[in-house]
């Protein structure tokens, strides 16, 4: 009976067994008359879910097509279909959406981590965690100058608000690079090396925040909480696991992996690939929520994980020129990168990704940002946002300045082909590729999507700080750089992206241990 109850509940209208046998036995005429009765009840919900998934292919075509970013026509479709505009979609529709979506998140940021450079990652650490804390501080410093000196909002609204704008969107910037790499490997250039791990780190402090302003409701309310616990463990737990999982990854499961079991994998090709991944993913992802870190992390590095323990010498088995000499010959295997597009890849891109864009769209009070004020304050908050994490992209040409003219003539040499860096001669050409990555850098942070969102909406609902109006400010300068984050990025690589490709903040050649395969052989050989 709960069953039929939670069926009848989501739309789906089906006779109970005792009455559809009755009919059967009385009159099988009568029978048929009922079923169509019930069936003819659900089309019209059949008809709504046709047209959702329909308009979702459609609208992201089209954005892609105009403004090369696909994800703004599933957000749009989102808003139309969900609560804030036309209610559509049943409510119970859009949880489980959103349950799927965020599956297709984790998915997005897993195969972000399956490709992932990790020496490129390693090699700019330190300037992916200056450009993060620029990305973080910006926004919240001018929000201050703006909404609290500006506006006369209050100092913790003021902060709440900053803390949403100060997030950059992980799903939104590894949606991003996929989406460019049909013109441009953006994960292989050391500008999109830079991007990953800001945007990863990003995430990691918008958890932190997260979890202050939740308890900033409870100590309003007059409850107790360990404020120092409170926005320790977050921190404490991610250091942890990044510096834990590389440890072990190095000197215990790689070394196990590559001498006792990778060879077996040969003989079932994907099907051992896609269980290992399953697993891997599964204990990074809980390890990550029980440890008090972002899943998203944990799924991120539960993707580096299974780059980095196969072997990367010429005899590896995973050491392959592609999929089909992986899944030919006996003694080698698909790589999990490999197995990732074949059985999950189509999935995520057109199920599980438009679902979580949507998603994002269903919790956006579109109505009720219509107002004359409302309206002002968020374009002049929306430029100023805007600025606030284009920012981060000084850092690319900085840090070209900070280096010796000799010292980056010899690691180019050693990094690009000598056909595709510029010549000495052609200062310009070089200082303006730099330039673009420097604004391709600024202009993939500035998404603020989910993560944004949800930071305000907490404030909002979960405390008595955040007004009506600040909050609205504030959905108007998420949603509005969610859209032009991704518009600048999509024309900023149509444009431009071979150039950058070629510069040197692009590709970086690494060389592998005797050779190498397609995917793996990015992989730091030092390590292998």
């Amino acid at each position: 009976m709960a069953l039929a109850g939670r069926i009848e509940h989501y739309g789906w209208r089906f006779p109970p067994l005792s009455r559809t046998r009755q009919y059967v036995d009385d009159d099988p005429f009568t029978t048929t008359i009922v079923h169509a009765k019930k069936l003819t009840a659900s089309v019209v919900n059949v008809l709504i879910l046709i047209s959702f998934f329909f308009f979702l292919s459609l609208a992201e075509w089209i954005s892609s097509k105009i403004i090369r970013a696909g994800i703004i026509g599933q957000i749009a479709v989102g808003i139309i279909y969900g609560t804030p505009l036309a209610n559509i979609l049943h409510e119970d529709w859009q949880s489980t959406f959103l349950a799927l979506g965020y599956i297709g998140l984790i998915l997005i940021i897993f195969e972000g981590g399956l490709g992932a450079r990790l020496d490129l990652l390693k090699k700019n650490l330190f300037l992916s965690m200056i450009g993060a804390a620029t990305g973080v501080l910006f926004p919240i410093g001018l929000s201050y100058l703006l909404l609290y000196l500006g506006f006369g909002y209050g100092a913790v609204e003021t902060f709440i608000v900053g803390a949403s704008l100060s997030a950059t969107s992980l799903g939104t910037t590894f949606a991003v690079i996929s989406t460019a790499s049909s013109t441009v490997d953006l994960a292989q250039t050391r500008v999109g090396s830079i991007l990953v791990s800001a945007a990863v780190i990003d995430d990691v402090v918008g958890l932190v925040m997260l979890s202050v302003i939740s308890d900033l409701g409870e100590l309003s309310q007059g409850h107790s909480v360990n404020l120092g616990w409170l926005i320790g463990r977050p921190i404490v737990a991610s250091i942890g696991m990044a510096i834990v999982t590389p440890l072990v990854t190095k000197y215990l499961f790689a070394p196990l992996f590559r001498r006792y079991i990778e060879y077996h994998f040969a003989r079932f090709d994907h099907i051992s690939n896609i269980i290992l991944m399953i697993l891997v993913l599964c204990a990074f992802i809980s390890i990550a929520a029980y440890t008090g870190t972002s899943i998203l992390f944990g799924a991120f590095l539960a993707g580096t994980f299974l780059t980095y323990i196969p072997s990367k010498h010429p005899d590896g088995p995973f050491v392959v020129m592609s999929r089909e000499e992986g899944e030919r010959e006996e003694n080698k295997s698909p790589t999990f990168v490999h197995t990732f597009e074949r059985y999950l890849l189509d999935v995520q891109k057109y199920l599980m990704e438009p679902l979580f864009f949507s998603s994002v769209g269903f919790a956006i009070p579109f109505v009720q940002l219509w107002t004359g004020k409302r309206i002002w304050r968020g374009i002049v908050f929306t430029l100023l946002m805007l600025f606030a994490k284009l920012i981060v992209g000084i850092w690319v040409p900085l840090w070209q300045l900070l280096s010796s003219s000799n010292l980056l003539n010899r690691k180019t040499a050693k990094e690009c082909p000598s056909e595709e860096y510029p010549s000495e001669d052609s200062k310009n050409p070089v200082w303006s590729t730099i330039c673009l990555s420097g604004l391709l850098l600024g202009s993939a942070m500035v998404a603020r999507g989910e993560i944004g969102l949800l930071i305000v909406e907490v404030g909002y609902n979960e405390t008595s700080y955040v007004s009506e109006d600040a909050f609205i400010t504030a959905v108007w300068a998420i949603l509005l750089n969610t859209v032009l984050g991704p518009v600048t990025v999509g024309l900023l690589v149509k444009s431009h992206g071979k150039k950058i490709e070629k510069g040197a903040w692009g590709l970086q050649r690494a060389v592998p241990a005797g050779g190498g395969g397609s995917g793996d052989s990015s992989i730091d050989s030092s390590d292998g």
